[in-house]
Protein backbone atom coordinates (compact mmCIF):
# COMPACT_ATOMS: atom_id res chain seq x y z
CA UNK A 1 0.00 0.00 0.00
CA UNK A 2 1.34 3.76 -0.99
CA UNK A 3 0.29 6.89 1.22
CA UNK A 4 -1.71 9.19 -0.76
CA UNK A 5 -3.22 12.97 0.47
CA UNK A 6 -6.59 10.56 1.24
CA UNK A 7 -5.39 7.78 2.81
CA UNK A 8 -3.54 4.18 1.30
CA UNK A 9 -3.60 3.14 -2.30
CA UNK A 10 -2.86 -0.42 -3.93
CA UNK A 11 -0.42 0.24 -7.04
CA UNK A 12 -1.32 -3.10 -8.31
CA UNK A 13 -5.46 -2.71 -7.94
CA UNK A 14 -5.95 1.07 -7.46
CA UNK A 15 -8.22 -0.17 -4.24
CA UNK A 16 -8.18 2.59 -1.36
CA UNK A 17 -8.65 2.68 2.39
CA UNK A 18 -9.69 6.40 3.86
CA UNK A 19 -9.05 5.86 7.55
CA UNK A 20 -10.11 8.31 9.37
CA UNK A 21 -6.84 7.60 12.00
CA UNK A 22 -3.95 6.59 9.98
CA UNK A 23 -1.53 5.27 12.77
CA UNK A 24 2.08 3.54 11.37
CA UNK A 25 4.72 2.31 13.50
CA UNK A 26 8.12 1.47 12.69
CA UNK A 27 9.79 -1.37 14.20
CA UNK A 28 13.41 -0.57 15.65
CA UNK A 29 15.07 -3.74 16.36
CA UNK A 30 13.96 -6.10 13.24
CA UNK A 31 15.98 -9.24 12.73
CA UNK A 32 15.90 -10.99 9.25
CA UNK A 33 14.67 -13.97 9.17
CA UNK A 34 16.60 -17.05 8.29
CA UNK A 35 15.75 -18.51 4.13
CA UNK A 36 16.18 -22.22 3.91
CA UNK A 37 16.75 -23.17 0.80
CA UNK A 38 16.22 -27.15 -0.11
CA UNK A 39 17.91 -28.43 -3.28
CA UNK A 40 16.01 -31.03 -4.78
CA UNK A 41 15.56 -33.21 -8.16
CA UNK A 42 12.62 -31.12 -9.44
CA UNK A 43 11.89 -33.47 -12.28
CA UNK A 44 11.56 -36.44 -9.88
CA UNK A 45 7.53 -37.49 -10.00
CA UNK A 46 6.20 -38.80 -13.86
CA UNK A 47 2.53 -38.46 -13.92
CA UNK A 48 0.17 -40.21 -17.11
CA UNK A 49 -0.80 -36.29 -18.47
CA UNK A 50 -1.00 -35.33 -22.05
CA UNK A 51 1.18 -32.48 -23.22
CA UNK A 52 -1.20 -29.50 -25.03
CA UNK A 53 1.81 -28.50 -27.03
CA UNK A 54 2.80 -32.33 -28.76
CA UNK A 55 0.18 -34.64 -27.22
CA UNK A 56 2.36 -36.77 -25.38
CA UNK A 57 1.09 -38.75 -22.55
CA UNK A 58 3.70 -38.35 -20.05
CA UNK A 59 5.08 -35.36 -17.96
CA UNK A 60 7.04 -34.65 -15.27
CA UNK A 61 4.88 -33.47 -12.02
CA UNK A 62 5.85 -30.92 -9.20
CA UNK A 63 3.41 -28.67 -6.70
CA UNK A 64 4.71 -25.64 -5.43
CA UNK A 65 2.79 -23.51 -2.76
CA UNK A 66 2.42 -19.83 -3.71
CA UNK A 67 2.08 -17.38 -0.51
CA UNK A 68 1.72 -13.90 -1.40
CA UNK A 69 -0.38 -11.08 0.58
CA UNK A 70 -2.45 -7.92 -0.71
CA UNK A 71 -4.44 -5.31 1.32
CA UNK A 72 -2.42 -6.88 3.89
CA UNK A 73 -4.75 -10.90 3.21
CA UNK A 74 -2.46 -13.38 3.63
CA UNK A 75 -3.22 -16.10 0.76
CA UNK A 76 -1.50 -19.57 -0.33
CA UNK A 77 -2.49 -21.61 -3.11
CA UNK A 78 -1.13 -24.21 -4.42
CA UNK A 79 0.10 -24.69 -8.42
CA UNK A 80 0.56 -27.89 -10.17
CA UNK A 81 3.60 -27.81 -12.73
CA UNK A 82 3.87 -29.90 -15.75
CA UNK A 83 6.79 -30.40 -17.85
CA UNK A 84 6.25 -32.75 -21.06
CA UNK A 85 8.89 -35.50 -21.46
CA UNK A 86 8.89 -35.36 -24.92
CA UNK A 87 9.29 -31.73 -25.64
CA UNK A 88 10.10 -29.89 -22.91
CA UNK A 89 6.60 -27.76 -22.99
CA UNK A 90 5.57 -26.51 -19.57
CA UNK A 91 2.44 -25.79 -18.29
CA UNK A 92 0.05 -25.21 -15.31
CA UNK A 93 -3.34 -26.93 -14.62
CA UNK A 94 -5.62 -24.60 -12.89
Amino acid sequence: MEKTHRGFCCPKCGYEVHPSIIEMAKVTNSEAEPVYVVKSDEESTKVNQICPKCGHSEAFHQVRVAIGEHAGINSDRYVERFKCTNCSHTWIKN
